[in-house]
């Protein structure tokens, strides 16, 4: 759950230690020969001290799990959450300021290295492409990643993105990066909760997120980019799971921001719960139907190709399928998928252009292999996606108050059809 005070800096080489946070602050980013990059003073040491306007700790709800809901038959990591991938960390920074401001930030990095130069493969699947995703046409192009994947709000994504390159060009070695692409996803959260107009995430929230990255359990929920969405009438958020396949064996993470989904359209474990409920969560009563979008993270530590994850991130919609999702017109489909392999690693050399990369020698799964992945990929997005409504608490915002799914009555709802393991 989101915290007062200074935010979690992880030890690990992306880290702002105290001298290069003066630095940053004094002169600026790392400069290249011969051309000045922007300064922004203060961003980074103000985001040691900033953290945003929190209300009080929600109450603890459960995960799917602790209700007697379980997805398919694969082990889950020891977390359950897309940090049981080896090296994989979110930070979040949970954004609450007044009555009207219900935002955020989440960002994934692949590991604790530079990832500009220690580049993982990655593709992005479309299941409907109403929304917004900065930095989708070079990974389609080049098939990796070079920065963090973060998720925001949909007026907030270029500042995001524009926050995570210039964090990212003060990094050491990056003083003659003359391009970089901040991978930058979002839903809109601005129907009720939040300002959205304003676009209220500053770059101390981005720097803040990227500051508390950390492997271990994950905040769900009403959290990070999740406080201000609204997932088949009930409060969404961020949600996670993960799955273990005994072939490599391999880890599957998933991570998800819910903010999609019509009131009667939620299915858990093939139970109609939003139509038995036969009403919504928001009030005063507004539906704004399916609209909305909803994003996929998904990782591995299986040896996959980017032609090979964009299949792998295909499957995540097979998962939003059997919760209720349906793709509608107002509602943008993504999921992005990398993997940590060594194997398949595409390393960089810090002179940026004009020096030759390095040859790949990469050794990756085949085909038939990697359809091993399939399922837990839909098992963990499926789990991911109930662990966002069951942990959500209710909020109140902008334009609207939304409830969190009713847990008594959802039991009930389950039980009556024979649905949980309790």
């Amino acid at each position: 759950m989101p915290t007062t005070g200074k935010p979690t800096v992880p030890s690990h080489p992306l880290r702002q230690s105290e001298p290069l946070v003066r630095r940053y602050c004094e002169r600026g980013p790392a400069r290249a020969p011969g051309r000045a990059l922007p300064r922004i003073a203060g961003l980074a040491l103000g985001a040691l001290l900033f953290t945003a306007a929190l209300a009080a700790p929600p109450e603890q709800r459960p995960r799917a799990r602790d209700i007697g809901l379980g997805v398919g038959t694969l082990p889950t990591g020891h977390w359950n959450a897309i940090t049981d991938v080896p090296g994989v960390r979110v930070g979040q920074t949970t954004v609450r300021r007044g009555d009207d401001v219900r935002t955020g930030v989440t960002v994934i990095f692949p590991d604790a290295d530079n990832p500009f130069f220690s580049r993982v493969p990655a593709a992005i699947a479309v299941g409907n492409g109403f929304g917004k995703l900065a930095g989708s046409t070079q990974v389609a192009e080049l098939g990796e990643l070079e920065t963090p994947i973060a998720l925001t709000c949909t007026l907030c994504t270029w500042r995001v993105a524009e926050s995570v390159a210039k964090w990212m060009l003060a990094q050491p070695d990056m003083g003659a990066v003359r391009s970089i692409n901040p991978v930058v996803a979002e839903t809109n959260d601005g129907w009720a909760l939040n300002a959205i107009r304003t676009m209220p995430v500053t770059d101390q929230d981005v720097v803040s997120a990227l500051l508390a990255a950390r492997t271990g359990p994950v905040d769900e929920g009403s959290v990070g980019a999740g406080t201000g969405t609204v997932a088949f009438g009930w409060k969404g958020g961020i949600g996670t799971s993960s799955r273990i396949v005994a072939a490599g064996p391999w880890t599957v993470g998933v991570l998800v921001q819910t903010n999609f989904g019509g009131p009667k359209d939620l299915l858990i474990a093939g139970v109609p719960v939003g139509r038995e409920l036969g009403r919504i969560g928001v009030r005063p009563n507004r539906d704004k139907g399916a609209s909305g979008s909803v994003v996929v993270v998904i990782a591995t530590d299986a040896p996959l190709s980017d032609r090979n994850l964009r299949r792998l991130a295909s499957r995540a919609f097979l998962g939003l399928a059997r919760t209720g999702a349906h793709a509608d017109n107002g509602s943008g489909d993504y999921a992005i998928a990398f993997s940590t392999a060594a194997s398949v690693r595409r390393r960089a050399t810090p002179g940026g252009y004009g020096e030759p990369a390095p040859r790949l020698a990469t050794e990756e799964l085949g085909n038939d292999a990697a359809s091993a992945l399939f399922e837990p990929t839909i098992d963990a997005t499926i789990e991911a996606v109930y662990n966002s409504l069951l942990r959500a608490t209710s909020e109140s915002g902008a334009f609207a108050s939304v409830e969190a799914l009713p847990l008594d009555e959802t039991l009930a709802i389950l039980r009556r059809f024979n649905a949980t393991r309790r």
